[in-house]
């Protein structure tokens, strides 16, 4: 080892690869030390490839002997473009769920600065229309509907319309913008902006006593650390309260970082923030563009962006001036990422904000376990809105009992009277059915066969409309059969609804009203949800139904009634979390009712009416079952009252995961202090896309005592003869069982 402190500084570079360590390398020539800082993008050479790294560190000394050590081929920025905070965080994060550093530095940064494009905000496309666009009257476009459409938006549009905004306001909509142009009448810039809002702000409706209670106190937290649970019925009023944290910071010169669990709710979001707010906003999720993600990531970076709108990555942006951390819907299990860093983006906040010195506020109106049990420990302060903001009322809720009924495509006779009457008396309607296409499979009527998956563990969904069968795992997809390949019988029947088909039956119930569909299938151009809420905020559908996607934070003034299809899907799960989750969907969807001038009212069909989750959603009282659940939590040692991590494999063979696990399994229990190891055992879906999976539960009464046997246990995995031959994962703090 040479340690000569006269030798050039050593860059130690952290590279996305699943080692965990970092790697040395050399100044390139004619570089000096003082031109090189943590967080700065370097080009090295690793392997026969090259890689875009990140500098974690300088150092006067090596494990590697000088002579062998590489030189950096480029330094990519002049300055850091990660700050020391954001560096910390990752090294934080890295740690706690034991995942290598480089891949967590590397998660932390837009695409483009991934792939080595310069750290620059540059202009993105947009679209408007020229002179001569100006001068086409559309009705002269009879025969080309869409290019009519598309014309009279950039004619009616006040400013050139970017990709983002076209997707937002007109779907698939590049073809149609082709035409225009080889027409002539469109032109093509290259703009930079953040996405503004209007020159004048709103005022702020009167708040309640318990809303001015909730500003108070975070008022107070603001200038230091402070999580803060908000827990407001649905309709409370939280988005106001969000709104005068927000304008407090901004006042003191500060910034906003906001994160919403889906795609879906920015939309609705960022227009509230705009018509409040008349400060620039950028948004950060996974449906923009590469180009505008990353000028908003500098704009935010360079204090350009007073509020920063954003799904779960947004958590590591470099933010220059950040006040406070909101995070919208703190429950919501999208916030967990699933795959590869398998991180919980509120749980960093929380740790972001300690270190900021600032308050976060999580806010729900069925907050998670876990945070109930913090608050209830004096961790959060817990701020309770317990009222509907305004004159409205909690809606009617009723359980409508199916033993014994018959049932018209999936509709009992009292929900389809109560579509009616609300549907005569000019309000909208949501029904909410947890599952789409057309039928969860296809019978046999004669033998009993049913259309399985062949490369899962799942039966194949039926699709009517595209005369498919898909795995909703595996994405394998096959055209519907024509008859029983056990039998040989041509009598295939639909088993259960999906939403394709409850939207068929009501389509021919109700012909005179509009039916609008929300599920991953119908959303599945890109913008296309979006235009489907735009629809439904402008009251076009009467008849809204959809899966969860419908039910999550959207605000809906004109639906009266909510129906609930199947409220029994999630009563009975083998996961110890499905009764948690069920109880918050439904609550969720049933706050959607009467949020404007009329009560609502909630139909609620279920085989289960004595079942307490739902007797507890009737009574209004989420507190009342979420104590009931954190009393069988305790009861059972299970979260919040243990912690757990989740060690998964899987294989093309059966045998390999539970080998290796069992392996595994025997190395972490001849450690000192040991945790306690469960398992292994199969997954709930034991294989899924030709693949055998299986799982070990580690848990430990403190967190400490987790993380110090996942230290020592998790190096020794790798060492294990069976290591190779499948493929593992670590999972902190686990949500899923499946």
């Amino acid at each position: 080892m040479q340690t000569v402190s006269a030798l050039p500084r050593i860059l130690q570079v952290a590279i996305p690869s699943p080692l965990p360590q970092t790697f040395d390398y050399r100044l390139p020539a004619g570089h000096s030390a003082a031109q090189v800082a943590p967080g700065m993008r370097v080009r090295i050479p690793f392997g026969r490839s090259e890689k875009i790294g990140i500098v974690v560190a300088l150092a006067d000394e090596s494990r590697i002997d000088h002579a062998r050590l590489k030189p950096v081929l480029e330094l990519l920025d002049q300055e850091p473009l990660l700050s020391p905070a954001i560096q910390s965080l990752a090294q934080w994060a890295s740690r706690y769920y034991h995942y290598p550093i480089g891949e967590v530095l590397s998660a932390t940064l837009p695409t483009l600065l991934r792939q080595g494009e310069p750290a620059r905000v540059t202009g993105e496309k947009v679209w408007s229309l020229n002179e001569a666009g100006g001068a086409i009257d559309p009705a002269t476009l009879k025969r080309a509907p869409r290019q009519r459409a598309l014309l009279t938006l950039l004619q009616k549009s006040q400013k050139a319309l970017s990709a983002h905004e076209l997707d937002l306001q007109f779907g698939n909509w590049r073809a149609i913008m082709r035409h225009l142009l080889d027409k002539g009448w469109v032109e093509i810039q290259q703009q930079t902006t953040l996405l503004t809002t209007a020159t004048e702000s709103s005022s702020a409706p009167p708040l309640n006593a318990a809303q001015h209670a909730a500003c108070n106190a975070i008022h107070h937290a603001l200038g230091r650390f402070q999580t803060l649970l908000l827990d407001g019925v649905t309709g409370s009023g939280k988005t106001e309260v969000y709104f005068s944290a927000v304008e407090k910071v901004l006042q003191e010169g500060k910034q906003a970082l906001i994160l919403v669990p889906e795609i879906g709710l920015t939309p609705q979001l960022l227009k509230r923030f705009q018509a409040r707010f008349a400060v620039p906003i950028a948004l950060l999720h996974s449906a923009l563009n590469d180009r505008a993600r990353l000028n908003s990531w500098l704009q935010a970076r360079a204090g350009d962006a007073p509020i920063i709108i954003g799904t779960r990555s947004a958590v590591f942006t470099p933010i220059k001036n950040l006040g406070i951390i909101l995070i919208d819907e703190e429950h919501d299990l999208s916030f967990k990422q699933q795959e590869g860093f398998r991180y919980h983006a509120r749980d960093v906040a929380i740790r972001r904000a300690q270190q900021a010195a600032i308050p976060v506020v999580l806010g729900s109106a069925t907050p998670s376990l876990e945070s109930l049990h913090n608050a209830r420990q004096g961790r959060f302060q817990h701020i309770i809105l317990p009222e509907r903001a305004g004159n409205a009322a909690h809606p009617q809720i009723r359980l409508l009992d199916l033993r014994q009924q018959k049932l018209n495509e999936g509709f009992s006779t009292a929900m389809l009277q109560a579509i009616q009457h609300h549907l005569d008396n000019g309000q909208q309607v949501l029904l909410f059915l947890n599952r789409r296409g057309y039928a969860p499979t296809l019978i046999c009527h004669d033998c009993g066969w049913l259309a399985h998956c062949q490369r899962c563990d799942a039966h194949l969904i039926l699709h009517k409309s595209r005369r498919l069968l898909r795995c909703h795992h595996c994405d394998s997809q096959r055209r519907i059969d024509s008859q029983c390949p056990d039998c040989g019988s041509v009598d295939l029947r639909p088993l259960g609804q999906g939403t394709e088909r409850a939207a068929e039956a009501l389509g021919e119930r109700f012909p005179d009203h509009e039916i609008i569909r929300i599920d991953r299938d119908s959303t599945r151009r890109k913008g296309s949800l979006q235009a489907l809420l735009k629809q439904v905020e402008e009251g076009r559908g009467q008849i809204l139904l959809g899966t969860q996607m419908l039910a999550k934070g959207h605000h809906l003034p004109n639906v009266t009634l909510v129906g609930i299809l199947d409220a029994d899907q999630g009563l009975f799960g083998l996961d110890f979390r499905a009764s948690e989750r069920m109880g918050q969907l439904i609550i969720q969807v049933a706050g959607r009712a009467g949020r404007g001038e009329s009560r609502g009212e909630v139909l609620i069909q279920t085989h289960h009416p004595e079942h307490p989750l739902l007797n507890g959603i009737i009574a209004h009282d989420y507190s009342r079952f979420a104590s009931e659940l954190l009393t069988e939590r305790s009861q059972a040692l299970l979260p919040p009252f243990r912690h757990i991590a989740l060690l998964r494999a899987e294989a093309s063979s059966r045998e390999l995961p539970n080998e290796f696990l069992s392996a595994a399994r025997e190395a972490g229990v001849q450690l000192p202090n040991a945790a306690e190891l469960l398992g292994p055992i199969p997954a709930a879906m034991e294989r899924r896309a030709g693949r055998y999976r299986a799982q070990l539960l580690i848990q430990a009464d403190q967190r400490a005592r987790l993380h110090n046997f996942l230290r020592q246990w998790l190096p020794q995995l790798s060492q294990l003869p069976l290591a190779k031959k499948v493929r593992w994962s670590i999972d902190v703090d686990a949500m899923e069982f499946s």
